[in-house]
């Protein structure tokens, strides 16, 4: 008997953000491996499933992430219904396809179930948008976790060409701005932290790209946050000002570092 994987995107943390095809192969499913940054409240609509918990950050898996490809092939093969659970999008700045290509040769069937990314969510549900005529007609979405990530990357785009969209980046704000600043973007370029997007504890931190530093006591180890750089910035923050969401806190001061 022949299983099925699917590969899900879990969206940005909040159960509501999940797709309708997401949240139905959860309630389908036999066996679920789920990242540790996807909350137990989205696992936990897997009420048939067991459950096991992947995650690469130091000290918080179970299951190490490189035994998942033979998890999953052993299930399927076994005729399970399994879900890989990633958050976000399992294609964006995530290892989804490499996954997926090992199901490709082992010849399981499977699919991939899109997520909502942080990448555009967090700036929306903070009221900020990443195009606006006359300001930005395009964005970029950058890791920011190595400099051998960014750096190459930042070096060749034109200064204020585009929204610049930094994920698993906050380790490496300062070193991000200053390397911008260099490239010719403007120092008071507005520039926003946006933490634990679709959380309650959702925050919005503005500055300037200068003032991006490298040691905040607001953002907590751990916390998953992204950066958004760009003039659009202010576009969002006024748009912010006005806007009524369950979703998200928004601090009335700038940060202070």
């Amino acid at each position: 008997m022949s299983g099925f994987v699917s590969i899900v995107g879990a969206g940005p943390g909040a159960p509501d953000l999940l797709t309708v095809r997401a949240a139905r192969r959860l309630e389908e499913a036999d066996l679920v491996l789920h990242d540790g940054l996807v909350p137990m409240a989205i696992v936990e609509l897997a009420r048939e499933a067991r459950r096991l918990p992947v995650s690469r950050r130091p000290g918080s898996a179970r299951v190490q992430p490189a035994a998942v490809g033979g998890l999953m092939i052993e299930a399927a093969r076994a005729g399970q219904r399994v879900v890989r659970l990633r958050a976000g999008d399992p294609f964006i700045l995530a290892r989804g396809a490499e996954e997926a290509l090992e199901l490709v040769t082992a010849g399981i069937p499977f699919e991939v179930v899109p997520g909502l990314t942080t990448a555009s969510v967090a700036p929306t549900l903070a009221g900020i948008p990443l195009t606006h005529r006359g300001v930005a007609a395009g964005f970029l979405v950058l890791s920011g976790h190595a400099p051998e990530a960014y750096a190459p990357v930042l070096a060749a785009l034109p200064a204020h060409g585009v929204t610049l969209v930094v994920l698993m980046g906050l380790a490496e704000r300062g070193s991000i701005a200053r390397l911008l600043v260099q490239q010719g973007w403007r120092p008071d370029t507005p520039a926003v932290v946006l933490l634990a997007a679709s959380h309650p504890e959702a925050r919005t931190r503005a500055c300037r790209l200068d003032e991006l530093e490298d040691d905040d006591p607001a953002i907590v180890p751990g916390v998953p946050g992204v950066i958004v750089i760009g003039d659009v910035v202010d576009v969002g923050l006024k748009i912010a000002a006005a806007m009524t969401s369950s979703d998200r806190v928004i601090e009335e001061t700038a940060w202070q570092p």
